[in-house]
């Protein structure tokens, strides 16, 4: 068995203890492969200053390689959350992985900048199963009050990707070269996919799942032979687009999503266009933004369900703790003014910004399993998601490739960071404003009879 995330599951009540809780294994299998995933991406941000030099980039090639990224994680998310409707968790989120693990270590053999570009792309385009089979095994695995602490946990696992990549990665390329960075993170993929086989199956067919915490799991269902989701009729996009509950989600992803790609990609540029800092420089203040980040995760999940278990309707927790967290972000506004005063305090602010956002994200994502059936819940997954990825590029494009080559030009480099950091503290109070009102109870979609609010 996997060792569980550093973060421990919450504790059970004496009835629940008794009937088992092999869905925390499911679950840390979920955090391997979001830490896999999430380390796979942030290996180029690492290893950013050793390729400008092997290959002459500015910060406008850089742009172009990250957008290269966003475009096909974008329409890759549109098209992978209907394959793993189709094929199943099992197996579409192992030919999600096996497939973004190729494309990792592909990155190893690229000798070109268009090349970097076309790596990106199939990193991007096979990356892009990885949430929406998360999501749809949380809904599978986990009653409604424990999905946002379930989501929360394994989207963790982003962020200790995002903190083993500068604690491993400016070591590698400084000992044994950039490529072999590539190559040894990529390889981790394949570990994954064997402890996936060997310890996963659907709650209906799963051996090791016993039947009391079957019947918890599935205890906010109606109907337990509806619970094999798989064979049910699929519903088309133009359907599930028809819901407010979808475009919600969507808008909510479409503004929140390219700051987390801001921090991913630009965090390691910013300390060293800021503050001087190379290579393994990097490690400990990047490193340091992201185990804030994971607090922030399962933080995030634990919120809501503490205000659920003193008696608050879910979907009003849900709301709430959305609104508290995105007032959390807006203090990065005052990161450089902070960072003049010492680094730290901007490391401090960018940390709380990014914990923020995990909890957004653990939140966010599971309002699709809230308001959508089971069947669709990758498929919404995905459409989010492809509406994240279009928002990141179109910052990149419009805002950040523009704006950075610009003020790079003239020396005032610090300035485009000023715009970017009053981007991030507005995005998720207007995602939240927008979300309240196309879905102000947040009602679960009963495709037979349309709900609509």
């Amino acid at each position: 068995m996997i060792p569980s995330p550093t973060q421990s599951p919450p504790a059970l009540s004496p009835v629940e203890s008794t009937m088992g809780k092999y869905r925390w294994t499911i679950c840390s299998l979920v955090f391997f492969a979001t830490t896999v995933n999430y380390l796979d991406r942030a290996v180029i941000s690492l290893l950013k200053p050793y390729l400008e030099t092997e290959f002459k980039w500015n910060s406008g090639d850089y742009a172009n390689i990250e957008i290269a990224f966003k475009l096909a994680y974008s329409l890759g998310m549109l098209g992978v959350g209907r394959i793993i409707d189709k094929l199943g968790t099992k197996m579409g989120y192992a030919l999600s992985t096996f497939l973004w693990s190729l494309a990792a270590i592909g990155h190893a053999f690229v000798t070109s900048t268009l090349g970097f570009s076309v790596a990106r792309a199939f990193l991007g385009v096979t990356e892009a199963g990885n949430f929406p089979a998360a999501i749809k095994t949380t809904a599978e695995w986990f009653p409604q009050k424990e999905r946002a602490l379930a989501t929360g946990i394994f989207n963790s696992g982003s962020n200790v990707g995002a903190i083993i990549a500068p604690l491993t990665v400016p070591l590698i390329a400084e000992t044994i070269g950039w490529q072999w960075a590539f190559i040894i993170t990529g390889a981790l993929g394949f570990v994954w996919l064997g402890l996936w086989f060997w310890l996963y199956e659907v709650p209906a067919r799963h051996a090791r799942l016993t039947k009391a915490e079957f019947d918890y799991i599935h205890s906010d269902v109606d109907d337990l032979a509806a619970v094999s989701v798989e064979t049910q009729p699929k519903v088309s996009w133009f359907k599930l687009l028809s819901f407010r509950q979808t475009w919600a989600f969507v808008l909510g992803k479409f503004l929140t999503d390219p700051i987390w790609w801001f921090y991913l990609f630009w965090l390691p540029d910013f300390l060293n266009k800021q503050y001087g800092l190379k290579g393994t420089d990097v490690a400990l203040p990047v490193a340091a933004v992201y185990v804030l980040s994971s607090i922030g995760s399962v933080g995030g999940g634990w919120i809501p369900l503490n205000f659920i278990r003193r008696g608050m309707p879910a979907f009003k927790a849900r709301k709430t703790s959305m609104l508290l967290i995105a007032l959390c972000v807006f203090p990065i506004v005052f990161a450089q003014q902070l960072g003049q005063v010492n680094m730290w305090l901007a490391v401090l602010v960018i940390g709380i910004a990014a914990a923020a956002h995990q909890a957004w994200s653990a939140n966010i994502f599971t309002t699709v399993s809230d308001m959508f059936p089971k069947r669709t819940v990758a498929s919404v997954t995905g459409i989010g998601g492809m509406a994240g990825g279009l928002g990141g590029i179109l910052l990149t494009a419009l805002v950040q490739k523009n704006m950075f080559v610009y003020y790079e030009s003239i020396n005032q480099l610090d300035k485009a960071y000023f715009i970017m950091f009053w981007i991030c503290g507005g995005a998720y109070l207007l995602a939240w404003v927008l979300m309240h009102f196309l879905a102000p109870r947040m009602k679960q979609i009963d495709l037979d009879n349309t709900a609509t609010a």
